[in-house]
């Protein structure tokens, strides 16, 4: 009872009454913190605007989803909307509701968006892994050092002030690797429109030739076995908040050496040594997550088109869809549970090995597999996970940190639980002695999630799977 009577006497001196239908005007909306990042790049992700009038009820929802909105742009640290009530407005006027309602001298507030920024130029050196993930480096690769990948790597996420990233990453030892790529999300007035371009140009020494028996073969080699150069063009339509259209139109060109081609003439089919070809996807996502690196709430979907070969002299004709979904939810005050399904279908029957992507690649792949890429042209995976927050904290640096970028550290750890289950469907999979494709398979296990500063997460996992391996799994990385 005496709970509900501070919550009763919170609205009365906030509003003056406790009747969640009374009407409140927005009179004006300023921005504080934002000493790069352009307003109208904050207001773009913002349903509350001046002038606006709105429930009691429903300003508190709206708040809240614009803060996650603004959040999830990657350009915060923190984001935080207040809303002031001012006593003595004199141009309160009369207003009317949709339906000819009339609302009288609605209360009169002014929010203020409160943002720390991040960090926006990272330069750092890069070193890492040339395999697929660390556990494959570990287990299958004799922790082998000389497979290891150096460089630099340069991104700035908000060039302008307008959320555009510029990056660059050069790269060398293993796998050299030259990466550039230049973004502009919002494009005009109506801010709905963006344009991606970039180039990739990667060199293989040692690569992966074949698959068997659900393992990559690797055939190691001083020489250069495969180059590969990749320029792209994406153009972005985004209409409202949550849904992004994209089209990508590409150009991959590809030179194998002999070895490769002798060894595997499937590589790029009938023995090949090059492959040439123009791809266009499209792609639509909708993303309603409360926090896109992390999330413990809301849902997702998305599908993607692509035609790989849009001319007869190209040396791929190929087709592939691929449809997703991802669900959140809150089963208690710390107990979290999701689920997501994807789904890839491709044709025709008989594919480049290079083009044959199944389950095990990226994080399309049944936990407690990770150390096998099962090829196919067809696949459906589906993984739940039970999530239970033992520490969501922000801790307040600035006594030790004087910059206002680093001195805010947010740490959240969640223990939990999952269950996977997945299924890949290959026509050939004779050729490559398969034993996991065409059967289903489950992985299951209990993990610890770490997250923190400039969204970095780490993940270690113990995962068991129904060939009866049982063994812990790491990963840690962070979502631009």
């Amino acid at each position: 009872m005496l709970l509900l009577a501070l919550f009763h006497s919170f609205w009365l001196s906030l509003f003056g009454s406790s009747d969640t239908t009374q009407h409140v005007l927005v009179r004006q909306v300023t921005f504080t913190g934002n000493f790069r990042t352009r307003e109208h790049i904050i207001r773009r992700e913002m349903d509350l605007r001046p002038g606006d009038v709105i429930t009691v009820q429903k300003l508190d929802s709206l708040l809240e989803y614009d803060r996650r909105k603004i959040l999830n742009t990657n350009l915060f640290i923190t984001v935080e909307l207040k809303k002031k009530r001012l006593d003595n407005d004199t141009t309160a006027l009369s207003f009317y509701t949709d339906d000819g309602k009339l609302i009288a001298t609605p209360q009169t507030i002014d929010l203020e968006v409160v943002v720390k920024e991040q960090w926006y130029l990272l330069a750092f050196p890069v070193f890492e892994l040339a395999d697929r993930n660390f556990n494959e480096w570990w287990y299958e690769r004799g922790r082998d050092l000389s497979r290891t990948i150096y460089g630099t790597y340069i991104l700035h996420q908000n060039l302008t002030g307008n959320n555009d990233r510029l990056r660059l990453r050069a790269e060398f030892g293993f796998i050299p690797r030259l990466d550039l790529y230049y973004s502009r999300p919002y494009l005009g007035k109506k801010q709905k429109l963006g344009m991606t371009v970039g180039m990739i140009r990667l060199t293989n020494r040692t690569l992966p030739y074949r698959t068997r028996a659900d393992k990559l073969i690797f055939f190691p080699s001083d020489s250069r076995m495969r180059e590969r150069l990749n320029p792209y063009v994406t153009f972005t339509y985004r209409p409202r908040f949550y849904g992004f259209h994209s089209i990508t139109a590409q150009y991959s060109h590809t030179n194998l050496s002999d070895t490769v081609a002798r060894l595997n003439p499937n590589y790029f089919l009938e023995g090949r040594r090059q492959q040439r070809y123009f791809q266009l996807s499209y792609s639509h996502f909708f993303d309603r997550r409360d926090r896109v690196q992390y999330p413990l709430r809301g849902f997702y979907y998305g599908i993607v088109f692509s035609r790989l070969g849009l001319f007869s002299s190209d040396d791929v004709q190929q087709w592939e869809a691929t449809a997703n979904y991802g669900q959140y939810f809150s089963l208690g005050k710390k107990l979290f549970f999701s689920y997501s399904l994807k789904a890839k279908t491709s044709g025709p029957a008989l594919q480049p090995f290079l083009q044959t992507r199944g389950l095990g690649y990226g994080t399309d792949l049944v936990r407690g597999y990770e150390l096998y890429v099962i090829d196919g042209q067809q696949f459906a995976l589906a993984k739940t996970n039970l999530r239970y927050q033992l520490l969501n904290r922000t801790f307040n640096l600035s006594k030790f940190i004087k910059m206002r970028q680093f001195n805010t550290f947010p740490l959240a750890i969640y223990p939990n639980i999952y269950a996977d289950f997945g299924y890949t469907r290959n026509q050939y999979s004779a050729l490559n002695n398969s034993t996991l494709a065409n059967r289903p398979l489950m992985g299951i296990g209990i993990g610890l999630d770490v997250v923190t500063w400039y969204n970095f997460v780490g993940r270690l996992n113990y995962s068991v799977n129904q060939l009866g391996e049982a063994r812990p799994y790491f990963s840690i990385g962070r979502e631009f």
